[in-house]
């Protein structure tokens, strides 16, 4: 075994993103968030490795190409002579450098304290067969990614097609509002440890760490007893329910399928849409999309700690086609869903996968 700091320097940036403007040029800058621009400089000649050292984001670990640069809240780290720089990279990964974090206001890690962090002892040949094999599972999994984002895409143009945009309103739909077409009230509003079970053996609860864009997040529940989901009735969730988030991402909503039928939900707007007027999916769609979502924008100041409220929602207008196109979308989100599905598996076998070639390689 041997220790981080065997196989690598640090280095600092001073560099400021104030500091970029008038510097445009052809050679990249990166912050937490990846590339950030380009400028006419850089301070590395060669391939290196980044750490987001401050602020969100921190212990994020980049392999980041030759003639570049990072702003001051990333740490360069400079593979030594003979040692894989996208070896290091993965290596690094491994470690989930966030753990050594310090600082309540704005947090920081510290090269030498994550500096004697051991690693097994390979020679050259031995980084590059390593670094290699995981390059092509990590781009596997980049093109999963890619496939999921172009199937969003997919939908949402042909949401566009079919129904146009909102205030414009191509097709000369009839404008509702929410209420119209919707029964809307708020999910019950409790102490955590009123009702919540400890282990995994409760109902689940919706909060709005569980709702996507047209999609449930089936991680981080929590759970009520079954006396607490009985004693909150109102709050019992639907098949064809919406729930919409209403702080953080105000807005964001997705269709209750019948396998959460019977869940509760916690401190989120449900929207029960009357069927014969609305299509769910259609419903979903526009409440998540710039139709529905600069309104509430506009609703909530732009401000993604303001709440986006009963009231709010009930107000919102929506454009209302006949029943007949807001079926065939719903079919078509469907037939997409199927192929998300699909690619979300591989993709997750992909990621079991790096996570046990990682295990295996640097234990």
């Amino acid at each position: 075994m041997i220790q981080l700091k065997d196989l690598c320097q640090k280095a600092s940036s001073n560099i400021a993103q104030k500091d970029l403007e008038g510097h445009e040029g052809q050679y990249p800058i990166y912050g937490a968030s990846g590339l950030i621009g380009y400028v006419d400089f850089y301070k590395q000649e060669n391939p290196y490795v980044a750490v987001v050292k401050d602020g969100a984001g921190i212990g994020r670990v980049m392999c980041l190409p030759e003639k570049s640069s990072v702003i001051g809240t990333m740490q360069y780290i400079l593979p030594n002579e003979g040692v894989n720089v996208h070896y290091l990279a993965f290596a690094m990964e491994h470690m989930n450098l966030a753990k050594y974090f310090s600082g309540a206001t704005i947090p920081h890690i510290y090269f030498k304290d994550y500096c004697t962090e051991r690693l097994p002892k390979n020679s050259e040949a031995e980084q590059k067969q390593i670094s290699t094999t995981l390059s092509r599972v990590t781009e596997l999994i980049s093109l999963r990614k890619q496939q999921l984002s172009k199937l969003d895409e997919l939908v949402k143009a042909r949401f566009v097609e079919m129904f146009g945009t909102y205030p414009k309103n191509e097709n000369g739909f009839p404008v509702a509002v929410i209420s119209d077409v919707a029964n809307v009230s708020v999910g019950v509003v409790i102490k955590p440890a009123q009702y919540y079970v400890t282990e995994e053996c409760g109902i689940k609860a919706f909060r709005s760490l569980n709702i996507g864009e047209m999609y449930i997040k089936d991680s981080d529940w929590v759970y009520f007893s079954t006396e607490g989901n009985e004693s909150n009735k109102k709050s019992q969730l639907h098949e064809n329910d919406l729930l919409i988030v209403r702080s953080g991402a105000p807005g964001t909503s997705c269709v209750v399928t019948k396998e959460f039928e019977g869940c509760n939900a916690v401190d989120v707007i449900i929207a029960h849409p009357n069927l014969s007027k609305v299509n769910p999916w259609y419903l979903c769609a526009y409440i998540n999309y710039p139709h529905g979502k600069k309104q509430i924008e506009e609703g909530t100041g732009g401000a993604a700690q303001q709440h986006f409220n009963v009231g709010k929602c009930n107000n919102l207008k929506v454009l209302l086609p006949p029943l007949e196109p807001q079926n065939q979308f719903a079919a078509f989100v469907e037939r997409v869903n199927q192929q998300k599905q699909t690619v979300q598996q591989s993709l997750e076998k992909l990621e079991l996968m790096k996570k046990a070639l990682m295990q295996e390689y640097f234990g």
